[in-house]
């Protein structure tokens, strides 16, 4: 007899399907940003299973599947949100396949919608020092917001990365960084003088007294970067630093923070980089992640191009 459940909510047995293929995720080191977006998606595509009072994963075949995207496309999703979301589905189809529960996926020929392809927002050099040149320094917090964002440029770090350094993550001495990015792999980095610099201040200047404005027991908190309270900061106090700089310096771009990693590898690779030493620098899984920077500095490398070339122009 099928578990009782209410129309558009996903069934117990369904559910507890979902939470081990999720805690299998997470031994195969996932993030945990990525574990909690696969569970929205997951549920979200379970509860559509439920509304239609069929059993999962028996009798989900490829025609239910294309019906679904069909919905969430005429229910006016962004594509890249039904390409997240169909990429959890087909995961998790993979899994029931793997646990014997299924003895072949549907979804493995499911495709995502085309989305066209967006080359990153980047900064001129130029622009980088007037946003950095705007953080006011003579405060506690100006020294922090100076040293976070020249590290971010100096090393292409995500948000959530710089977030994380630890005290003990940083060698003064052969100016590196120790960085625990994505799947929790870590990369040692070259720093940048200036932002070896910007930290040292901070921490001479800065830190200390954010530390003791904080709460009682803030001092034992190992993270580089404070806030006010003597906390370790959030990825949303980065974003709001970097839309209130941004507006500051008058620059015309987005306000995410991602884009000082995008500036990080597109200025080196206009400065000559390897597209592998990029892409090791980035942590990036695949080459073809990097590729992309490679079409942003195209087109510095055409007016290269047309300073150099004897016939370059008429």
């Amino acid at each position: 007899m099928e578990d009782a459940y209410k129309p558009g909510e996903a069934r117990d047995a369904d559910l507890a399907i979902l939470e081990r293929y999720l805690a299998s995720l997470n031994q195969l080191g996932n993030s945990q940003k990525t574990v909690v977006a696969y569970r929205r998606d997951c549920r979200h595509f379970l509860r559509y299973v439920a509304r239609d009072g069929r059993e999962f994963p028996r009798e989900i075949d490829y025609r239910f599947l294309r019906r679904y995207a069909a919905h969430m496309a005429n229910a006016k999703y962004e594509k890249s949100s039904i390409s997240r979301k169909l990429s959890a589905v087909r995961g998790l189809f993979r899994f029931c396949r793997s646990e014997g529960l299924l003895e072949f996926s549907p979804a493995d020929s499911l495709s995502s919608p085309r989305q066209p392809k967006k080359l990153p927002v980047v900064l001129r050099p130029s622009e980088v020092e007037s946003f950095l040149e705007a953080i006011e320094i003579r405060k506690p917090l100006g020294l922090r917001d100076r040293a976070i964002f020249e590290l971010m440029y100096s090393c292409g770090l995500r948000s959530e990365e710089v977030i994380n350094v630890r005290m003990s993550d940083i060698d003064f001495e052969q100016e590196e960084i120790r960085v625990t990015g994505k799947g929790d792999k870590t990369r040692i980095l070259p720093v940048g003088e200036v932002a070896i610099y910007a930290i040292r201040e901070y921490l001479k200047k800065g830190r200390p007294d954010l530390v003791s404005e904080g709460e009682e027991g803030a001092v034992e908190v190992d993270a580089l970067f404070l806030s006010a309270r003597g906390k370790q900061l959030g990825t949303s106090d980065i974003r709001r630093r970097t839309t209130k700089y941004v507006r500051m310096a008058a620059v015309k771009t987005r306000t995410s923070s991602h884009v000082f990693r995008h500036c990080f590898a597109t200025h080196l690779l206009e400065g000559g980089a390897d597209l592998r030493a990029v892409q090791e620098l980035l942590g990036h899984a695949s080459i073809s992640t990097t590729q992309r920077y490679t079409h942003v500095s195209g087109a510095h490398l055409r007016r290269v191009y047309e300073k150099s070339h004897p016939r370059a122009r008429r």
